[in-house]
C-alpha cells in the first residue's frame, strides 16, 4: 500500500469544491500540508487527497480543521454537500465515513473476503460476475474505491482491526488458483501489521455464534459503537445500544470459537502450499 493517489476515484464536483475551500483556509492560516496534518491528527497524504477532492473528509477531520484553521463554520457548511463519486454503494457511504475515524473495527464474514482484505484480482472477479452486469467504467470505479478504503490499514496504525473469516471463504478459490494464491499472500502480509488480527473459523466447527450472518462493528474516537448489516442491494447502520450489545457478545464468542491468529496463519500457509 502506498500514499499514491493514482488508484483513487475521479473527484466529484462537491469534493473538489470542499478541497478548494479547505486549501484556501489552510493557506490563509499560513500552514503547509505537512505542518497542518499533525495538528488535526491525520497523515499529509490524507490532507492532500482531501484537498484534491479525492477523499471524503471524515466528520472528526472537519471539526478539527475548523478549530485549527478558525474557519468560521465555512468547512462545516461545505462538508454537508461533499459526496463521493459513485464508487461506493450509497447505503455504504455512511459506514465508510465512520470507518475513517474508527479506533476499533471488527468484521466477521461468512460469504466472501472483506473488502479491506481483497486483492485487485479477487475484487475484479467479484465485479466481473456482478448481476446486473457492470460497465467497464463502473468496475474501475468500484475497484478504485475499494483500494482507497484499504489505506485505512496503514494510515491508521492505532486502529485495531479484527477479522474473522469462515475457512471456506478462502477455500472456495474465487478467481482461480492464481488469484487465490495472490489473495493468501496478501492477507498474510497484511496480518503482519501489529494492528491487524485475522482468525479463521474452521470448517470442522459445525456450529458457532455467527450463523445468523456477517457482523461489522466499530468504535469511534468518541467511544461510540456502531454496527452495520448488509444484504441484497441494501444496508443498515445500527446505533441501538441493545442491538450493539448483542452483536458484541456474538463477536466475542466467535473469537473464542475461531482458530487463534497464529493457527490461522498456519492454516493459510498450508492452503497456499496446496494450491
Amino acid at each position: 500500500m502506498t500514499n499514491s493517489t493514482t488508484n483513487e476515484p475521479e473527484p466529484s464536483d462537491s469534493l473538489k469544491t470542499f478541497g478548494l475551500v479547505h486549501k484556501a483556509c489552510r493557506k490563509r492560516a499560513g500552514l503547509t500540508q505537512e505542518e497542518f496534518a499533525p495538528l488535526v491528527g491525520y497523515q499529509p497524504s490524507t490532507v492532500a487527497s482531501i484537498e484534491q477532492g479525492r477523499r471524503l473528509p471524515p466528520r472528526a477531520y472537519v471539526e478539527r480543521a475548523e478549530e485549527v484553521l478558525d474557519a468560521f463554520g465555512v468547512l462545516r457548511a461545505a462538508a454537508k454537500y461533499a459526496t463521493r463519486q459513485p464508487g461506493l454503494a450509497s447505503w455504504f457511504r455512511e459506514w465508510a465515513e465512520l470507518e475513517e475515524q474508527a479506533i476499533s473495527l471488527y468484521t466477521f464474514e461468512n460469504r466472501l473476503v472483506p473488502g479491506l482484505l481483497q486483492t485487485e484480482g479477487y475484487a475484479r472477479t467479484l465485479f466481473n460476475e456482478r448481476v446486473p452486469v457492470l460497465t467497464d467504467a463502473q468496475i474501475e470505479a468500484q475497484i478504485a474505491a475499494r483500494a482507497d478504503r484499504q489505506r485505512l490499514l496503514v494510515e491508521r496504525p492505532n486502529t485495531a482491526f479484527s477479522f474473522i473469516l469462515e475457512e471456506y471463504v478462502v477455500q472456495r478459490g474465487t478467481g482461480g488458483s492464481e488469484a487465490t494464491r495472490e489473495l493468501i499472500d496478501h492477507v498474510l502480509a497484511v496480518t503482519e501489521l501489529r494492528n491487524v488480527e485475522l482468525q479463521l473459523m474452521p470448517m470442522a466447527r459445525h456450529v458457532h455464534a455467527g450463523l445468523n450472518g456477517p457482523i461489522r462493528l466499530l468504535e469511534t474516537t468518541e467511544n461510540e459503537w456502531f454496527g452495520y448489516c448488509e444484504g441484497q442491494e441494501s444496508g443498515q447502520l445500527v446505533a441501538s445500544p441493545k442491538t450493539i450489545s448483542v452483536l458484541q457478545m456474538r463477536y466475542a464468542k466467535l473469537r473464542s470459537q475461531a482458530l487463534t491468529p497464529e493457527d490461522s496463519r498456519s492454516l493459510l500457509e498450508r492452503m497456499r502450499g496446496a494450491l
